[in-house]
């Protein structure tokens, strides 16, 4: 009779898993019990085999829990970064902010004296200039103290433009303003080397080379170390130290192809035959024009001291002239070379050539590493090319099939920007 309870409550369980939740509840009031001492019988396993089951369970768990352990332990671990090197590049950082902020200072202080000293020599110019006027109408005492303040002033006019044509504020303002510009923009590079993975000791060599290569560039002192206003050629401002060879490596193409590397190829082409000869030539022009009015200025107001000196003798009539006159002139002279900057031009042209042969180093740099993996990301390279050069990617590519085609027939710019 035991059978036929059981195949029963099979029937039930079977009716019930198909069913609803309320035929669920039907077939499990109409199950039948089971009397205890029924022929149908469950056999449990022995109980040594459940536990050696459980102990099997407990040994594997606790083997997979200690080798994730392990392994994450060793990935963190490779991950943390030398807290020397991040001290070393914070340093780096405050002394890169600090130099910001002086040659900020400097340059502010800088353009302040291009402005007063250009206002005050013109107001002494044309002062003198009136007062020789205004003696050459007159004869007795009040002559001879016009005549005598007139020369004194022109004196001192001709010292003062001998003294600012040779430091040319405008030229050291440009100075400082592209030492803030490149020192802001370091102090960016290094934030990114801190923020965007693990440095190395190769990030703080580098940082402090460029550090030191920027203040070698870009002096902050008067005397002694600055910088050449009239040099016998002019050459590219070089702001940036030699380029060293990269110390990670990456083991697939890295980005780079043959196509890509004549692209830049012809895109350092470009730059050399066309962007960086035409500021040099610009440049070298801009430096004549400051050479010819640095020196017209002190000599005209030397002849109207000379002109002034000489009124009252017999060629009164010619010294007044000459005192006068000159002494417009040397302020309009003095108009024109501080008051229109063009030491600054210079100083532009020559930052502007500057930045396309920094250009052309670190391309060269990449293409002559025979190793692609030592090189950088070839398609991150491209992109940074093309907005430096203020281009988009197609844009490039068509610089360079352009160059290609034509060679040094080519009429185009590589740089769109400047």
């Amino acid at each position: 009779m035991a059978s036929l309870p059981s195949s029963s409550v099979i029937g039930s369980l079977a009716y019930s898993s198909g069913c609803c939740r309320r035929g669920m509840t039907r077939a499990a009031i109409n199950m039948p019990k089971l009397g205890r001492t029924g022929g149908l019988s469950l056999r449990l396993p022995p109980r040594d085999l459940v536990q050696e089951v459980l102990d099997m369970g407990i040994g594997l768990t606790a083997a997979t829990t200690s080798h994730v352990e392990k392994k994450y332990q060793s990935k963190t671990v490779s991950n943390v970064s030398d807290p020397m090197v991040i001290a070393k590049l914070h340093a780096i950082m405050e002394a890169v902010a600090d130099r910001v902020e002086m040659h900020k200072n400097i340059g502010e202080q800088r353009d302040n004296w291009n402005s007063l000293l250009l206002t005050s020599i013109n107001a002494i110019t044309l002062t003198a200039a009136t007062m020789a006027g205004i003696a050459a109408t007159n004869v007795g005492g009040p002559l001879m103290a016009l005549k005598l303040s007139s020369t004194l002033m022109y004196l001192a006019a001709t010292g003062m433009l001998v003294v600012m044509n040779k430091i040319q504020p405008s030229q050291l303002v440009e100075e400082q303003r592209n030492a803030a510009r490149l020192f802001k923009q370091l102090h960016y590079q290094i934030q990114t080397t801190l923020f965007s993975g693990n440095p190395y000791t190769y990030d703080v060599e580098e940082a402090m080379e460029k550090v030191l290569a920027l203040d070698k560039a870009y002096p902050l002192p008067l005397i002694g170390v600055m910088l050449e206003k009239f040099p016998e050629t002019v050459e590219p401002a070089v702001w940036w130290p030699q380029h060293r060879e990269r110390q990670e490596r990456r083991t697939d193409g890295n980005g780079w192809s043959v196509e890509l590397e004549e692209e830049m190829r012809e895109i350092v082409g470009v730059l050399k035959r066309k962007d960086t000869e035409d500021y040099l030539r610009l440049g070298n022009i801009a430096l004549k024009v400051n050479k010819i009015l640095s020196i017209s200025g002190p000599l005209l107001t030397g002849i109207a001291a000379c002109g002034t000196a000489f009124m009252g003798s017999s060629h009164a009539p010619l010294a007044a002239i000459v005192g006068v006159v000159a002494g417009a002139m040397a302020s309009v002279v003095n108009t024109m070379e501080h008051g229109g900057q063009v030491g600054m031009v210079f100083e532009m042209y020559r930052s502007n050539a500057g930045f396309f042969r920094l250009m052309e180093e670190t391309i060269e740099s990449n293409l002559n590493e025979r190793d692609v993996g030592r090189r950088e990301n070839g398609e991150l390279f491209e992109m940074k090319v093309a907005l430096k050069l203020g281009r988009s990617l197609s844009g490039l590519k068509n610089l360079a099939a352009s160059s290609s085609k034509k060679g040094e027939a080519i009429d185009e710019f590589a740089s769109k920007l400047f």
